[in-house]
């Protein structure tokens, strides 16, 4: 039985689609940013770190934002889920002073 919703076409398209691997280096950046900040990675689970983000504009060209990553979040959900992360990842969270990493 279908309720009759439809999605927003012109939402949809100005949702950004992010791969796992592009969503990761953003947490990094984020993470090296706070450690450039504070002095060390310990992030409270609450923490938002503004981040500029590059998105393409409407007419194809690029436009910088500032973004809110919930960096918090994201370094605790990296350590519950650190056994799917690759060597590589690992490496680049311990570069940043990461313990579990």
């Amino acid at each position: 039985m279908a309720l009759g919703i439809e999605e927003d076409q012109e939402l949809a398209a100005a949702r950004p689609n992010k791969s796992r691997a592009d969503r990761f280096q953003q947490g990094v950046e984020a993470l090296a940013a706070f450690v450039e900040e504070h002095g060390h990675p310990r992030v409270p689970r609450p923490h938002k770190q503004p981040l500029e983000a590059v998105e393409a504009g409407p007419g194809g060209e690029d436009r910088v934002s500032v973004v809110s990553f919930a960096l918090g979040t994201w370094l605790n959900s990296m350590k519950s889920r650190r056994a799917g992360l690759t060597p590589g990842q690992l490496a680049q969270l311990a570069e940043h002073g990461v313990e579990w990493a």
